[in-house]
């Protein structure tokens, strides 16, 4: 399971289908619909918020936005009717990190996207987190 807290804006058309996909999961396995991946370490920091079903709703729903943005069309109805209005927080280690390991994956998918996020200077979050300074904690590692 793998849910960036880098901005959607960064993944290419796999990454963010892939990420919509892994959301779902996670919004299942946090509803309590599904055996596995309960203690999956990236679900810690949803699970961490005073309300963690809200919080992976609202995560999906800027997924869903930056998806229409594309022209893509993904099923908003899938998202439970739950909001979260709160940050989570994300080291400014793990952004890089992340963003570093999508650049591997994307140099070969997608070598002239790799070419304009190669210059990208100030890594960009996901709206639901905020930018922290820190480390990278081991429950953050993708």
């Amino acid at each position: 399971m793998r849910l960036w807290s880098i901005h959607t804006k960064y993944l290419d058309a796999k990454g963010l289908v892939a990420l919509w996909r892994e959301g779902l999961l996670a919004q299942k396995v946090l509803q309590g619909k599904t055996k596995g991946y309960r203690n999956h370490p990236q679900l810690k920091r949803f699970k961490n918020t005073i309300n963690p079903i809200g919080a992976i709703a609202s995560y999906l729903r800027y997924i869903v936005d930056e998806a229409e943005k594309r022209d893509y069309k993904f099923n908003r109805i899938k998202i439970v009717n739950k909001k979260f209005n709160g940050k989570i927080p994300v080291t400014s280690a793990q952004l890089k990190y992340e963003f570093k390991h999508l650049l591997s994956k994307i140099k070969t998918r997608d070598p002239i996207l790799y070419i304009k996020l190669n210059k990208v200077k100030g890594i960009k979050h996901h709206p639901m987190f905020n930018k922290v300074i820190g480390d990278i904690e081991d429950w953050e590692i993708i």
